[in-house]
Parts: structure tokens; sequence; C-alpha cells
């Protein structure tokens, strides 16, 4: 009997372990094959690579060659330019040459500074004799505007002064009218006597 059970056992453990077996090799296969999966897809994305790379290499190097091909004809017009180019050097240098002179007569002139300096020193003197002539002639212009002030206020007098001998004068008209008044109405009674 314990033959039996351990005969079955044994065979109970063998099934197991023939599962287990199984399990472990599908297992296996899977990683296997995905392994392969990812190798073949990393594959694939280093060919895309590749050939973007090498596309992109043919633009640079197509790139490239137009530059190069735009240089070599250009090669003639960037000889004239340079040509020009020394043409105006050479214009320049003369143009140097005449600021050069120019500077020497500039120095001359800075030169003759001290001169102008003392002659600015007598200037300067003249001018302040001038701003105190000046000062003088405003104090004299601010008398004669008081002077003036008061000849208006004379003047102001002498207006009121003759209206009131404007009115006298009226008055004096209406008595000598009305006193004409008693020789005229004598000289109407009376017209023979001169």
């Amino acid at each position: 009997m314990t033959e039996k059970n351990s005969g079955l056992s044994t065979d109970a453990e063998d099934v197991v372990l023939q599962q287990q077996f199984v399990r472990a090799i599908t297992s296996f296969e899977a990683i296997i094959l995905s392994q392969i999966d990812i190798k073949n897809k990393l594959a694939d994305r280093l060919n895309y690579s590749i050939r973007a790379g090498i596309i992109i290499l043919g633009f640079v190097a197509i790139s490239i060659l137009i530059l190069l091909l735009t240089l070599s004809s250009q090669i003639n017009r960037i000889s004239s330019v340079v040509s020009e180019m020394n043409q105006d050097f050479y214009s320049v240098a003369a143009d140097m040459a005449r600021i050069n002179g120019y500077i020497e007569s500039m120095e001359k002139q800075v030169a003759l500074l001290n001169n102008i300096n003392g002659q600015t020193a007598v200037m300067d003197e003249g001018m302040a004799t001038i701003a105190r002539d000046l000062e003088a002639m405003r104090i004299a212009v601010d008398e004669i505007g008081g002077h003036l002030g008061q000849m208006r206020g004379n003047l102001g007098n002498i207006s009121v002064s003759m209206d009131r001998m404007d009115i006298e004068v009226m008055n004096i008209t209406h008595e000598m009218h009305r006193m004409g008044g008693t020789a005229r109405s004598v000289n109407k009674m009376m017209p023979f006597l001169p």
C-alpha cells in the first residue's frame, strides 16, 4: 500500500514537474520571442535612422555642391570687386593725405590760440566795461521812468485843471449870453445907438 501511495505520488509529482517544465519552456519561448521582436523593432528603427541620416547627408552634400558651384561662378566677380576695393583704398589713402594736411593746418591755427586767449582777455575786460555801462544806463532809464511817472501825474493834474477851466469858460459864456440878452433888448429899443 505504501508502494502504491509512493507510486501515485511520484506520478503526480512527475506530472506537476512536466507541467512546470512546459510552463517554463513556454515562458522562455515567450521571452525569447519578445526579445527577438524588440531586436527587430530596434533594427527597423536603426535602418530608418540610417536612411534618414543618408538622406540628410545627401542634402548637405548637394547644398555644399551648390555652394561650391556658386562660389566658383562668382570668383571673377569677387576679383573685380577686389580690384575696385583696391582703387577705393588708393582714393582713401589720397583722402588721408589731404586730411593730414588739414590736421597740420589746424595745429598751426591751434598754436595761434595763445594770441586769441590774450585778445579774449581784453574782450572780457571790454565786456565788463560794457556791462557796467549797461547797468548805469539801466539805472538812468529807471530814473527816466520815475520822471515820466511824475510827468504823467502832472499831466493828469493839468487835465483836471483844464476840465475845470472848461467848466468855468462854459459858465462865463452862459453868463455873457445871459448878460448879452439885456444888451440886445436895449439895442432893439434904441437901434440908432452904436
